[in-house]
């Protein structure tokens, strides 16, 4: 699960230009996750801001 720090993100872009899966998408100025995001970690490691986490259950 990938867990989106709102409060710190500065919805860059960045972790969208980088998703395999095309889960992540900005939104009216709102990053969102779909569902088919497959907990890779990539955007979490590109975020320069460090706002995303992947959580695994």
């Amino acid at each position: 699960m990938l867990n989106i720090r709102r409060d710190i993100c500065g919805y860059c872009g960045a972790c969208v230009s980088v998703c395999p899966e095309g889960a992540l998408e900005l939104v009216d100025a709102y990053l969102t996750v779909d569902h088919t995001c497959i907990n890779c970690g990539i955007c979490e490691k590109v975020c320069p801001l460090g706002a995303l986490e992947v959580v695994k259950e």
